[in-house]
């Protein structure tokens, strides 16, 4: 077996129970949400909750808040709940930054002492986070399955496969693009826990900017700078369709990321 193979396989071993701890929780999430849309249902309480709502919010949400407050759009919201969200970018940025680790940890002398080029250190950074993140995404919609097959009511409208496949594409490739960019920031740090808190604030940094760029005009032209703002959980919900410029911006965004990790990997002194 490679020394390539061997240590992808120990990275995996490594990050195994916090993947697959956070996997469950996420996917228990998802059957606790059709739980509660199945409540609310049950009670006809959607319309309720609309009138509850102040006027500002039901028009700043707009045509978007009858997709949402219905029993898809509660199902739907696993994928876009800022716990989600947030979990997920720090498993991101935690597999991105591994590198670091090693090297602050002295590991990467053993690493190396094998014929193994430096290169091989990033390709099983980027193979195991994808890995990684794939396995949570797909715990979470097997949770979204079972609780819809098990728990929703026969009346209830189900989101479709493919909103709730598009959903997690688009997160996936969200949360790939962070762990470019904290590949990248590792790759030039002496810290992990420096790298992680940097990546951490430029994606706190960029999710306000969506944020505000969503409320105020002025802010909207900085807006784009934010992969956050390709990522559209509440039009995919309205029924559009999912938009290939977002998919090609997250995923260049990654490439570029993980391209400067390699590069500024190869160049960096390992001596800690």
């Amino acid at each position: 077996m490679s020394g390539a193979l061997l240590l992808l396989l120990h990275s995996l071993r490594r990050a195994r129970t916090l993947v697959l701890a956070m996997g469950a929780l996420l996917g228990a999430f998802q059957v606790v949400l059709i739980l509660v849309a199945r409540s609310i249902q049950r009670t006809g309480g959607f319309e309720q909750l609309v009138n509850l709502l102040p006027t500002f919010a039901r028009e700043m949400m707009g045509p978007s808040l009858a997709s949402f407050m219905s029993f898809a759009g509660i199902v739907c919201l696993g994928y876009f709940h800022l716990s989600v969200i947030g979990s997920l970018l720090a498993l991101s940025i935690a597999l991105a930054t591994v590198p670091t680790s090693e090297i602050e940890t002295g590991f990467i002398d053993l690493i190396l002492s094998r014929p193994l080029a430096r290169h091989w250190i990033v390709t099983r950074t980027i193979v195991a986070t994808l890995l990684c993140l794939a396995a949570v995404l797909c715990l979470m919609m097997t949770g979204t399955l079972a609780g819809l097959y098990g728990l929703a009511r026969t009346n209830a409208v189900w989101p479709s496969a493919r909103l709730i496949g598009s959903l997690a594409l688009n997160l996936g490739l969200l949360m790939l693009c962070w762990a470019g960019i904290a590949a990248a920031i590792g790759s030039a740090s002496r810290r992990r826990s420096v790298a992680g808190a940097f990546a951490g604030l430029l994606a706190l940094a960029a999710f306000l900017l969506d944020y505000i760029g969503r409320l105020w005009q002025t802010a909207e032209k900085a807006a784009w700078l934010s992969p956050f703002r390709y990522y559209n959980p509440m039009d995919l919900v309205m029924g559009k369709p999912l938009p290939g410029k977002n998919l090609a911006i997250l995923g260049g965004i990654a490439v570029v990321g993980f391209a400067m990790a390699y590069v500024l990997f190869a160049k960096r002194d390992i001596s800690r």
